[in-house]
């Protein structure tokens, strides 16, 4: 059987003041997930929205809602700054492995125990896979930036998507099911790089919202 591939499209690119009519949209063309971007204005440059906006998609969309925290973690506990994503119902929360202090990044891995969300790590570019291989039996989803975070609309780093096949290679080699997550500058020509690399879920948002055949764009990502 074909491999089933999972669309998550970032709504970091959605409009705004129409974002209802987005998720209706996204949902209709075949969309499972939500990839929600949160930016802290520190571990990377820009500042986006946080748990209130979440609960606002929520309460109005049943898709699968994929947390990606840009964030750095000040002054209170993993836990206490990430429950009020969960009590938003986020379903899965990736932090940034290069974010995260040693003692906070075994704090997080330990939620998963805790509280039912999904546990994801994501690295940037220029962190090797090597760096997180002995974390990915505690994870649910390994996210794989192919652009630097921070920002939307960037163009996609080949170099960058390697990681996914030596991630594919460890995770087949030692039977783990983490999914294979990859952000960043992603179409229907790079999407085929990363499938053909053995990626699981695709975040896609400037190729998708805006455009009048977004319906085709996220099927044929799917292909």
């Amino acid at each position: 059987m074909p491999k089933e591939y999972i669309i998550a499209p970032s709504v970091l690119s959605a409009n705004y003041l129409d974002l209802k009519s987005d998720l209706t949209a996204i949902a209709r063309a075949g969309a499972k997930w939500i990839h929600f971007d949160v930016m802290d204005g520190d571990f990377v440059p820009n500042l986006t929205f946080g748990p209130k906006i979440l609960s606002d998609i929520t309460s109005y969309s049943d898709l699968f809602i994929d947390c990606h925290l840009m964030v750095k973690i000040k002054n209170s506990s993993v836990e206490e700054y990430l429950l009020p994503f969960i009590k938003a119902k986020a379903n899965s929360i990736t932090l940034h492995y290069e974010a995260l202090t040693a003692q906070q990044l075994t704090e997080f891995l330990s939620l998963k125990n805790k509280y039912p969300i999904k546990i994801g790590l994501a690295i940037k570019p220029g962190t090797p896979s090597a760096e997180i291989l002995k974390f990915l039996p505690n994870l649910d989803v390994i996210l794989v930036m192919t652009v630097e975070p921070g920002f939307g609309g960037q163009s996609f780093m080949a170099d960058s998507a390697y990681k996914i096949k030596e991630l594919r290679d460890y995770l087949d080699a030692h039977h783990l099911s983490t999914l294979i997550e990859v952000d960043g500058g992603i179409n229907e020509q790079t999407a085929k790089i990363c499938k053909d690399y053995g990626v699981d879920v695709l975040v896609a948002g400037s190729y998708l919202f805006g455009h009048s055949d977004l319906q085709t764009r996220l099927q044929g990502l799917l292909k």
